[in-house]
């Protein structure tokens, strides 16, 4: 009769302590989810055409080639931040931007908080063009 109840106590505290695991592991990743930044929406209706000369191009630090790449783009007296793709799906793409290059662009003009950005759709160095979104304007990367 003893082994029954030690056994019944065991197990549960195994329940107990699956659960409760299982309830930190569903909290942990809610959180994580909830932490991940909100990536702009593309809109059609302020696409636009461009060219300019690249002032500055701003990559996201080793380790994190899944964040986003962006250009500073020299526009007549503007210069317009463009926002292009993850780093990663740019290497795999071969596209290599240096300041001073001239580049054509398709993109929507957006506001993120106080700012104002170009999310790129297609962009056009030389002759060779790159597609980082499809007609609608979803991300051709994902």
């Amino acid at each position: 009769m003893a082994c029954r109840i030690e056994c019944s106590c065991s197990h549960r505290s195994g329940i107990f302590l699956f659960l409760s695991i299982s309830v930190l592991l569903v909290a942990s990743a809610g959180a994580q989810k909830a932490a991940r930044p909100v990536l702009p929406k593309y809109d059609l209706q302020t696409e636009t055409k461009f060219k300019g000369t690249i002032e500055e191009v701003k990559l996201p630090p080793k380790g994190s080639e899944k964040q986003i790449a962006h250009l500073l783009v020299k526009n007549g007296a503007d210069t317009v931040d463009v926002y292009l793709c993850p780093k990663a799906f740019m290497d795999d793409m071969g596209m290599d931007f240096s300041k001073g290059d001239e580049i054509s662009l398709t993109g929507s003009k957006i506001k993120q908080g106080e700012a104002d950005l170009v999310l790129a759709r297609e962009v056009i160095k030389g002759n060779d063009t790159f597609a980082l979104r499809d007609a609608k304007g979803n991300p051709v990367w994902n």
